[in-house]
């Protein structure tokens, strides 16, 4: 069985206890966990929930901006980081997600520079406390403001070079899924990977991101997925949707539908229940 979760801001509208218990109440085991959520909720009484209702914490997202880009400085957002790994280590993660920051104004070289200074500090930090970090390429029509990385070979290469022992990478199908990278490329990154994000698009991206329901769109999902398996990937497939498509739709009926084409596109999801009924 292929381990489903599913991301909080599928349900961007749904509060943090609410995620938890109605994902549930559909049979949804695992949990990707929106920091902002979780702190409008509380760090300890979330932390005391997700443990009552037996839920696993499949990726903690995110934390980044370490060129310089954001409000922040590149030391304070460094700092919270660290914050975040720590939590990640309370809810016991399967990992924490990083975005670099784009370039900010500096060099590519220089901007890249910053970022492995940052993952030279937090690296560390999370090989003793037994979290992964997950850096997210994503495709270059909307990576500009979040990350310097655009293809999964620039992420290792980024990896390699500041000599990471902690540190792998997201494979998100929306930005990844797009270009022409074989069954077989795709399998040998797969020891790579510490979280899959599942969703289809109808298109190309370009400007905002704009997900669409799995099955709905053009992406190779049960390719994608039967080259990570073959690869020996065998952590979650946490769906993360939203955009325009799915803004407005049922949030019930979105889980349902995602079960669903999982299993029709063979792989199965984690099912312990059955909605018998849809509210938003």
């Amino acid at each position: 069985m292929v381990p489903l979760s599913i991301n909080e801001l599928t349900t961007y509208r749904w509060s943090f206890e609410e995620d938890v218990l109605r994902y549930r109440a559909a049979g949804i085991s695992a949990i990707g966990v929106w920091r902002t959520k979780l702190a409008d909720y509380g760090e300890e009484r979330g932390a005391e929930l997700l443990a009552e209702s037996g839920m696993t914490v499949s990726n903690l997202f995110w934390a980044g901006g370490f060129t310089g880009g954001e409000a922040a400085s590149v030391s304070e957002m460094i700092a919270d980081a660290e914050e975040a790994i720590e939590l990640a280590a309370r809810l016991d993660a399967g990992c924490l997600v990083l975005h670099s920051g784009g370039r900010a104004g500096h060099t590519h070289r220089h901007a890249r520079r910053l970022f492995e200074d940052a993952l030279n500090v937090l690296d560390p930090i999370a090989v003793e406390l037994g979290v992964t970090l997950a850096i997210e390429p994503m495709h270059a029509a909307v990576a500009e403001r979040c990350t310097l990385f655009t293809t999964i070979e620039q992420t290792i290469d980024a990896i390699e070079s500041a000599g990471c022992r902690a540190t792998k990478l997201v494979f998100d199908t929306y930005h990844l899924g797009h270009g022409r990278m074989s069954h077989r490329r795709f399998a040998e990154v797969a020891p790579r990977v510490a979280i899959v994000h599942l969703a289809d698009s109808r298109r190309t991206p370009r400007g905002e991101q704009n997900r669409c329901r799995m099955g709905s769109g053009v992406l190779p999902l049960a390719d994608i997925v039967a080259a990570l398996v073959d690869g020996g990937y065998r952590g979650y497939y946490d769906v993360e949707l939203f955009g325009e498509d799915v803004e407005s739709l049922d949030y019930m009926e979105l889980i349902s539908h995602s079960q669903r084409t999982l299993s029709r596109l063979g792989v199965p999801a984690v099912v312990t229940s059955r909605v018998d009924a849809a509210t938003n």
